[in-house]
């Protein structure tokens, strides 16, 4: 297992030098110049050659991508264009409402999904059965913007239960005030979420409940409840571990849209911003943020399925 922990993060961190040489070569290869962003329209040829001296523009694209790197390797993503403020500090400040945003939302559609799919599988041939799988169908089909506007509709213009957008000025300083901020917007992504993993969830009981174990321990005497526990939930859980890693991660980098429904200073919304306003430096330092995070959600997911099923320790014991 050390071998194969070893291997996989050596995988990570080469996935990870790989995106960053196509983020960068990426965006340079967009019309327009990055040195157009401190420019107005009438910027004279002097103006426009200053500008490129003071972004680096004007160096070759290597040593621009040697420049970016080597502020990478001491933690400086640089400075935004338009504020001249520091990346990192910014991009801070705005996951400490996406993260938890997301891991809220992430947990609640655990909550909601582990049942409901195990239930829609189980009693598959009764209505409710059939009510739940249907449910998870139309969650999957209905976009989450239009979830996020009833839901505030209802709860915030009606019956002002919550607040309709915005996020505390001080942030977590009142962490009572911030979860309320975050209320909606967490219900909004968890219902769209649920339906998504409890069709997986569903797809994995089936599966485990049509299983020839499962069949030999119920005629070895155990009840269908002991048989699931002791032999169906850790058959059950490796495929539905891959996929939720996959959720959490396409959950991070949809959360733009929830973002904007809600007016929350996240990540997303900054990333709005910043390609608006041509401020390279902010892009650059935010898809590379969360480029980071999808791998390291995907290491530990593939973790996770390695430690669950011995099946796979063996794979990677035998490939030595």
């Amino acid at each position: 297992m050390t071998s194969y922990l070893l291997r996989r993060t050596a995988f990570l961190v080469v996935s990870l030098l790989l995106a960053m040489v196509v983020l960068f070569f990426l965006l340079r290869v967009l019309p327009g110049d990055p040195a157009n962003a401190l420019l107005s329209a009438s910027a004279t040829p002097e103006q426009i050659k200053a500008a490129q001296e003071q972004v680096g523009s004007n160096l070759p694209l290597a040593q621009q991508f040697v420049n970016w790197f080597g502020s990478l390797l001491t933690l400086n993503l640089g400075q935004s264009f338009i504020t001249s403020l520091p990346v990192g500090p910014e991009i801070a400040s705005r996951l400490a409402v996406t993260i938890p945003l997301t891991l809220l939302a992430f947990v609640l559609a655990l909550v909601l999904a582990l049942p409901i799919g195990f239930v829609a599988a189980w009693k598959a041939d009764r209505w409710y059965g059939l009510v739940l799988s249907a449910f998870s169908q139309l969650g999957i089909a209905v976009p989450v913007f239009w979830v996020g506007i009833l839901l505030v509709d209802a709860f915030a213009v009606n019956l002002r239960w919550f607040p309709s957008g915005g996020f505390p000025r001080d942030d977590w300083a009142d962490p009572a005030s911030a979860l309320q901020s975050l209320a909606l917007p967490v219900v909004t992504i968890a219902i769209v979420m649920s339906a998504s993993i409890a069709r997986y969830v569903r797809s994995a009981t089936l599966d485990v409940i049509g299983s020839d174990y499962l069949r030999n321990a119920r005629a070895l005497g155990s009840g269908f409840g002991r048989a699931m526990w002791r032999h169906g939930l850790r058959n059950g859980a490796v495929p539905v571990i891959s996929i939720l890693g996959i959720e959490l991660a396409t959950t991070f980098l949809g959360a733009v849209v929830v973002e904007s429904v809600y007016t929350l200073p996240g990540l997303g919304s900054m990333l709005l911003t910043a390609i608006q306003q041509h401020d390279y430096p902010d892009i650059q330092g935010i898809l590379f943020v969360s480029t980071l995070l999808v791998l390291i959600v995907g290491f530990l997911a593939d973790v996770a399925q390695r430690l669950i099923d011995p099946r796979l320790r063996q794979s990677i014991s035998g490939n030595r």
